[in-house]
């Protein structure tokens, strides 16, 4: 299974690589939420993968109408995270490609085409980048760590967002946006971020990384503390040194 998720989404960087750092002609699918040309020639290389050796499986992807059947299997596609970024130039984007069965996340992958870099997670095997083993880091004071989160687009979640971001900085921590969750997930999964705090609920934003940050040794919940699954609307993830600090935060803003 590695090697055609990681064949699949090699192929998948090769085409967005063809059309990075050129013009790029782009449509709002919704306010502040873009498509490229780039993005759907990688969501047809994927799900055409997927359905030629997987027929039976589930799809669902940011740029496709799902694909239902009645397997356990379903496949979690986002064929550019972070197409902001790849529309303005800046390498912080990824393909990302996760599989579930029966709700549970087994696989999860993420390539950054402009690096060559491949994270991979397998539920109970670890987490890697370029087959080496990866770990999250072990920091526990909040003012040597470094946090990211993101500002969410429903109100709700905007207010909560902001909150959240005031609090951390009136306590001076530090704390950025870096407008792609295959970014953040890698680089919490890899130690070299500590902590995330965000608002949505997109399966494709969240699935693979999710399951590469837990299997680094990482722990994820929502905001209350509740286990997260697909359909919380929130997520925090961290080293897991941090994370009943930050839940504090979080409810204290």
């Amino acid at each position: 299974m590695k090697n055609f998720i990681q064949k699949t989404a090699h192929e998948a960087g090769k085409e967005i690589l063809k059309q990075f750092r050129k013009k790029q002609n782009y449509n709002f699918k919704r306010p502040s939420e873009v498509v490229t040309q780039a993005d759907l020639k990688s969501d047809k290389i994927i799900t055409s993968a997927i359905q030629k050796k997987f027929p039976s499986h589930q799809i669902i992807s940011e740029e496709s109408k799902p694909k239902k059947t009645k397997s356990d299997y379903q496949w979690i596609i986002d064929p550019i995270d972070g197409t902001t970024n790849f529309i303005l130039g800046l390498p912080l984007f990824c393909v990302m490609i996760a599989l579930s069965y029966k709700g549970t996340i087994t696989h999860g992958l993420e390539y950054f085409p402009t690096s060559k870099k491949t994270y991979y997670a397998e539920l109970g095997k670890g987490a890697t980048l370029n087959n080496k083993k990866i770990k999250v880091s072990d920091k526990t004071d909040l003012k040597q760590c470094f946090l990211t989160l993101n500002h969410a687009k429903d109100a709700q979640g905007r207010n909560k967002q902001f909150a959240i971001h005031k609090k951390s900085k009136e306590l001076k921590y530090i704390v950025k946006d870096l407008g792609c969750a295959g970014v953040v997930f890698a680089m919490l999964a890899s130690g070299k971020i500590d902590g995330n705090m965000s608002w949505w609920n997109l399966p494709w934003d969240l699935a693979a990384g999710s399951l590469l940050v837990k299997e680094a040794g990482g722990k994820i919940t929502d905001y209350e503390n509740k286990p997260w699954t697909l359909e919380s609307k929130n997520i925090l993830a961290t080293n897991g040194k941090i994370h009943n600090k930050l839940l504090k935060l979080i409810k204290n803003a």
